[in-house]
Order: C-alpha cells, then sequence, then structure tokens
C-alpha cells in the first residue's frame, strides 16, 4: 500500500481509501446495510493496509433523516480497527439554520 501525509498534518494515509457510500445491503433497502459482509469488506481492506475510511450523515438514508453509514462504521471498527484507520465524514451543511446547529 502506498501512503501519502496529508496536507500539513503529517498524517500518512493511504493513497487508497474505503467509502461507506455504498455498502452492500439487504432486500434493495438502502437503509438496510447487510453489516455482516460489509464489516468483512472493511477490515478486509484495513488487514491490507487502507487507513482511511470516508462516510457522511446522508450515505444509506436520506438528507434529511441522516443514514446508517455512520452508526455502521463505528460497529464495523470494533475489536481494534478503530486504533488502525482516519475516519472523514461530512457535516449536513443543509440542515444548519442557527450557530447551536
Amino acid at each position: 500500500m502506498l501512503y501519502r501525509k496529508f496536507g500539513k498534518t503529517n498524517e500518512m494515509v493511504s493513497t487508497l481509501g474505503f467509502g461507506c457510500m455504498r455498502l452492500p445491503i439487504i432486500d434493495g433497502d438502502a437503509k438496510k446495510i447487510n453489516e455482516v459482509e460489509a464489516t468483512r469488506l472493511i477490515r478486509h481492506a484495513i488487514d491490507n493496509g487502507v487507513n482511511y475510511v470516508d462516510t457522511a450523515y446522508p450515505y444509506h438514508g436520506s438528507m434529511s433523516e441522516g443514514g446508517e453509514s455512520e452508526p455502521f462504521v463505528g460497529r464495523a471498527l470494533k475489536d481494534g480497527y478503530r486504533e488502525n484507520v482516519k475516519i472523514a465524514t461530512k457535516l449536513p451543511s443543509w440542515l444548519i439554520k442557527s450557530r447551536e446547529d
């Protein structure tokens, strides 16, 4: 695996990341992630050197209610995997209406 310095942070991230926007699903329902298969995939990538995982608020859900990708990533990275990766997620800026949001 090749790694590059991430901006000015001195963090080294894999040139190949693992995106969690289109994970395997059950019964054609985007909100029903096939967690057994998706966990196997993400852990296989990490075991083979990927250390950059990308997710976002709406992935596997809707733009207004949020999705299942972020909670899934948290579960998939249990058992020591979290310590081996950098996670990127995106803020639902379209839902920010005030400073408190």
